[in-house]
């Protein structure tokens, strides 16, 4: 051939597990709404720099540590971490992957989540506890979009791979990888019950 594909981004999107989450998700997402409650300073945080949602980004973010629902879902994060890790070709047969930072996000109507990246970790990702229909996927953004120096713009029906972003829908059950510099967004949410995910980076030592 004589064009082939360099440099490729991968996203993972999987099932947390084999059977429906149900009865996990519903713990979690009577966790998450009882922590907005008590979170205050969460709440004065996510005022100022998430508007109209809550995370405990800045308040509670290893949740992992001090709830055992919270701690069965990393274990089982935890391998999807590795088989990421592993489809990246990345050596981490000698290597711990831990979860270092875990934490909520509650969206009800109107709020959004700007384009961020995840700094101090090499794998993070989003599983999806509550998924109202129509609510807004993770949209990420082509890394090279920066160095696009006079290109012409893209064709209608541009192919997925050549595409400068690209919109995972949010499922509820399932869980979204993706190397940590990779910028993405949560467009603004126009459903009237809440979206609520669970967001999280990996480490390795």
């Amino acid at each position: 051939m004589p064009i082939r594909s360099w440099f490729p981004t991968f996203i993972y999107c999987e099932p947390l597990q084999a059977t429906p989450p149900g009865r996990l998700n519903a713990e979690l997402a009577d966790e998450c709404r009882k922590l907005r409650d008590y979170d205050a300073a969460g709440r004065r945080w996510s005022k100022k720099n998430y508007p109209g949602g809550y995370t405990s980004y800045a308040s509670m973010n290893e949740l992992h540590r001090f709830s055992s629902t919270f701690a069965t879902l990393e274990k089982k994060l935890t391998r999807h971490a590795q088989a990421f890790a592993r489809a990246l070709d990345m050596d981490v047969s000698s290597r711990s992957i831990r979860l270092t930072d875990l934490w909520v996000n509650i969206m009800p109507e109107s709020s959004a989540h700007s384009l961020h990246l995840h700094p101090l970790s090499f794998i993070s990702g989003t599983y999806y506890v509550v998924t109202p229909p129509g609510c807004p996927g993770l949209k990420f953004e082509d890394p090279r979009l920066s160095k696009f120096m006079a290109a012409p713009p893209k064709l209608a029906n541009t192919r997925r791979e050549n595409r400068t972003h690209i919109t995972y829908p949010a499922k509820a059950g399932h869980v979204i990888l993706f190397e940590s510099w990779l910028r993405h967004e949560v467009p603004t949410q126009r459903m009237a019950a809440e979206r609520i995910s669970i967001s999280f980076n990996f480490n390795w030592s």
